[in-house]
């Protein structure tokens, strides 16, 4: 490996999760977010299949969802937090901006994360997977593609702010975001042929309409705006996993 590549790919790991010390990630960061995606989800998965063999499908749940908040430092929660409060109230332009760069949390922000997470964990509390090979699949498959497509909307969408983390990326074009995808894809099929397309659709479709009402509202994405697609992606492709295929 590269001594850029190297350096890429331990930026996005200090960035995507608590581990490499937050280091300041550059554009060469991008093309490794599939790839950090992919081993937040092996683990969790693994774990989630371990827990369920110890305990009851609603503590390996909620332990699944606290540990991917420690993991990824609570990085996409305050995504969504800052992204609900600025796009969903009656706002102008210029003022959801500043009021995402705000410290303080507005009550979309609260009902926001309190939504996800209660969902995340009823969805990952319906059941445990069947094998640890199911557990990976399953969240690999999801994770890889919520990282996927925050690589790909750093590429092809324009920042809403001449600074701040999302500008840093400006100027990356990594191929992975796609590659991602068909890998999040072939993960998905091998765990479940038949549902793979639905809970595929669903983390697109949810992450797509988190980054279009940004569009339309900020004039583009933001750090928080793309944490908070991942995240509602995850989530919506997670109550479609849960379904009685």
């Amino acid at each position: 490996m590269s001594e850029r590549a190297d350096g890429g790919f331990a930026s996005a790991l200090g960035l995507l999760t608590v581990i490499g010390g937050g280091r300041r990630a550059g554009a060469e960061a991008v093309a490794w977010f599939p790839v950090v995606g992919a081993g937040l989800g092996t683990v969790l998965g693994a774990a989630w299949w371990a827990l369920g063999r110890v305990f009851p499908p609603l503590v390996a749940g909620g332990l699944v969802v606290a540990a991917d908040l420690v993991l990824t430092g609570m990085l996409h929660v305050d995504g969504l937090v800052d992204t609900a409060d600025g796009v969903l109230p009656h706002l102008d332009g210029a003022r959801r901006l500043v009021v995402m760069a705000e410290p303080q949390v507005g009550a979309f922000g609260v009902a926001a994360a309190v939504a996800v997470l209660l969902v995340r964990f009823a969805a990952l509390s319906s059941a445990v997977p069947s094998s640890v090979v199911k557990g990976v699949l399953l969240l690999g498959g999801l994770w890889v593609a919520s990282r996927s497509i925050m690589a790909l909307a750093l590429v092809h969408l324009p920042s809403a702010r001449e600074s701040g983390m999302a500008a840093a990326f400006r100027g990356s074009r990594p191929v992975t975001g796609a590659l991602g995808l068909l890998v999040s894809a072939a993960a998905l099929v091998a765990w479940h042929p038949v549902a793979a397309p639905a809970v595929l659709g669903g983390e697109l479709l949810g992450a797509g309409a988190v980054l279009l009402l940004a569009m339309r509202r900020l004039g583009g994405q933001t750090g928080d705006v793309l944490g908070a697609a991942g995240l509602l992606g995850e989530t919506l492709g997670l109550v479609l996993a849960s379904a009685k295929w």
